[in-house]
């Protein structure tokens, strides 16, 4: 089905209209849509800027299989790589940890955000399913009616109302869904004062694992993506330009804080992405507003330290599509009445888990009594990592799991 097809038509309406086209909103409209609900996503960018956007790319056993369950797993099986290692680089020395074979652990699928993106895309139009691109949801309206309203208007500035049975609101901390908020809702956030530089690279892996290097001038991570495109990180200064290094200067400095003179050279290649991150957390309670819900990175910011935005993405519509299909097709409304709690319980154990990961790979600003002590701190927990078993077990549960 074509864009202008979508578009054509006065009546304007849909069971479930679903802001965003991100993990979460593809991932529930296509549930949706296989279970006869009528839905319709509004996506503001265009399509190829959909298909492109570089995110994350590590997908959790369960999250593998919420999509083989609902027959969206085609592409990761024939493109994606299978991890189960991960390797830490210390002022102690290295050591690698095969998580799959840990506590209740399982082996992460590697598949670029984007690539998974454009298979649910791909999925959802091919079955008929209805999308509007580069349409921005302005606004949500009588959320707490039994007929809420989306305002949206199209990049060329037409505008157009949507009415629905219920709004899922897949579009991210900015967009309409958490405008409609009321002011009564609790907003938890926290500003982990970490800033990472974050790169794409034609390079092709130079570890068989997750890389992790704590050094003194900040953290280094290394994350394959295919075999010739390389994710790396570098902790920077709050406020750093993405281009105020220069390529020469971040392979230096990958080459250092990952202890290439002891373990071997990284294969260098050019810088395809650039961008700043600062690490950021928040939370949205509850995640139900009457019509309106909440998934995704509207319903929680976490950040990338342990990779559990898009799974998390992921669950959240698997259990919201049961809820809405629950509801519209049987009455049975109780699966919405525990969206919320349900959900909120996986997205603060993934916070904790990832606020102990920026503790484990972070040492504090500072050379004072202070910086000293949890430096120190930091030294034990990585050693506990190292030599028990009973922390690697514990650690190999969280990672993979939410």
């Amino acid at each position: 089905m074509t864009d202008s097809q979508n578009e054509q038509g006065d009546d304007r309406t849909a069971d479930v209209v679903i802001l965003g086209a991100g993990p979460a909103g593809l991932v529930l409209g296509n549930i949706l849509l296989a279970n006869g609900i009528d839905c319709v996503v509004l996506e503001r960018a265009e399509r190829t800027h959909v298909q492109q956007r570089a995110r994350a790319g590590f997908l959790a056993a369960h999250t593998v299989r919420i999509l083989e369950r609902h027959g969206l797993a085609a592409g990761l099986h024939r493109r994606g790589q299978t991890h189960d290692t991960c390797e830490f680089r210390t002022q102690d020395g290295r050591f690698q940890l095969t998580y799959s074979a840990l506590g209740q652990g399982e082996p992460h699928t590697v598949y670029p955000q984007q690539d998974l993106v454009c298979d649910l895309l791909t999925h959802y139009q091919e079955a008929g399913g209805r999308i509007s691109f580069a349409t921005e949801a302005v606004a949500v309206l009588d959320a707490h009616s039994h007929r809420p309203v989306v305002t949206a208007r199209k990049a060329d500035g037409r505008s157009s109302r949507w009415q629905a049975r219920y709004v899922a609101g897949c579009d991210g901390r900015h967009g309409a869904a958490r405008r409609a908020l009321p002011p009564a809702t609790v907003r938890h956030r926290l500003d982990h004062q970490v800033s990472w530089l974050g790169l794409l690279a034609e390079a092709p892996p130079s570890l068989d694992a997750v890389g992790y290097a704590v050094h003194h001038r900040g953290f280094a991570g290394h994350m394959a993506r295919t075999s010739t495109i390389t994710r790396y990180y570098l902790q920077c200064d709050r406020g750093t330009p993405a281009q105020s290094w220069s390529e020469e200067r971040i392979w230096d400095e990958l080459d250092l804080r990952m202890g290439a003179k002891a373990y071997g050279p990284l294969q260098r290649g050019a810088i395809l992405e650039r961008s700043v991150v600062d690490l950021e957390s928040d939370v949205i309670e509850p995640l139900r507003h009457g019509a309106l819900f909440l998934a995704g990175d509207a319903a929680a910011l976490i950040s990338p330290s342990a990779a559990k935005g898009a799974n998390l993405a992921v669950l959240e519509a698997e259990i919201l599509a049961q809820a809405l299909t629950d509801d519209l097709l049987h009455g049975v409304g109780e699966g919405l009445d525990a969206y919320s709690p349900r959900c909120l319980t996986h997205i603060w154990r993934a916070q904790e888990f990832s606020r102990w990961m920026i503790g484990l790979l972070h040492s504090p600003p500072g050379n004072d009594s202070q910086a000293s002590f949890l430096n120190s701190l930091q030294r034990s927990r990585l050693s506990s990592l190292r030599t028990s078993r009973s922390q690697q077990d514990w650690f190999a549960t969280h990672y993979v799991g939410l």
